[in-house]
Formats: C-alpha cells, structure tokens, sequence
C-alpha cells in the first residue's frame, strides 16, 4: 500500500530560504501543489540540495515543461516538477527564463531524465539549456522553422 504523499510546503521554503536567500522568489499553491519560484542564479544550487539533502532526497525529475506568457515580461518560464521517491515527496520548481538570453542552465548533469526532457522544451519553445550535453530537435524535424508551443507561431504551420 502507498502511503499518501507528504506536504512539505511548512517546511522547504524556510529551510531553501536559509540556505540560498534570495534563491526563493515566491512560494505557490496550485490545485493542493506546491510551486516555489526560483531565481534563475540559484537553479543549480537548489537542485543539487534538494537531490542530496537526505531529509528531502528529489531523486527523479518526472517532467520539465515550458510556458510562454507572451505579452508578458519574462516572456517564458520553465517549470521542473521534482519527486522524492524515497521520501514520498514531491514539488514544483518555476524558473523564469531571462529575456535577454532565452536560456537557463542544464539540470542534466543533476537528474539523467532533464536530457531529453529539456531536448523537448528547446525543440517546442526555442528556450536554449547552457551546458546540455546535446541540444538539439527531439520532436520537429531537423529542416523545420521556429517552434511550434509558442504562442506567436503561425497556426496554419509553416507554409
């Protein structure tokens, strides 16, 4: 039998708070989840805690999906949806992405899965990950133009 997940959100913002100020941006409830928004700076450093801290242990990254708010400043955001299997645990990392750069560092080095995972967001949102191991289409075929998720691409497709 499963035990019902745990709710960590008394306890993980203050405790990322102490460690890495600044690094938590603002905490979030979504339909009895929890999202904190992280700065972009401290990505990798929270990560790699939130993988090696025995009391949290977020040994699998399930899903990394983008967002495009167009009209909006940043533009795009990237969300990383954490599970601690160990722990029965789970949490939302959302990352704006900074508009200058249209990018964010790579967690393939952290969680083996962000891989191909981040391969899809590139491909379908054109958001770049510095230092992934290889970045390139996943989805579209090698020839095609733009990337279809955001919200200014053509709805008739490429013509």
């Amino acid at each position: 039998m499963i035990t019902p997940r745990k709710d960590v959100g008394e306890f993980l913002p203050p405790a990322l708070e102490a460690k890495f100020p600044g690094g938590v941006l603002e905490v979030l409830r979504s339909r009895g989840e929890l999202y904190l928004r992280i700065a972009s700076a401290s990505l990798l450093d929270v990560c790699l805690y939130l993988r090696d801290e025995e009391r949290w242990g977020f040994d699998f990254l399930a899903l990394v999906s983008g967002v495009d708010w167009l009209g909006k400043e940043p533009r795009f955001e990237v969300v990383y949806h954490l599970r601690s299997l160990r722990n029965n645990l789970r949490v939302g990392l959302k990352v704006d992405v900074p508009d200058e750069t249209v990018a964010l560092p790579s967690v393939s080095g952290i969680w083996k899965t962000a891989d191909w995972l981040e391969r899809e967001v590139f491909d379908l949102f054109g958001i770049r990950f510095t230092d992934h191991p290889d970045l390139r289409r996943i989805m579209m075929p090698d020839d095609w133009e733009g990337h279809p998720y955001r919200k200014d691409y053509p709805l008739e497709g490429r013509g």
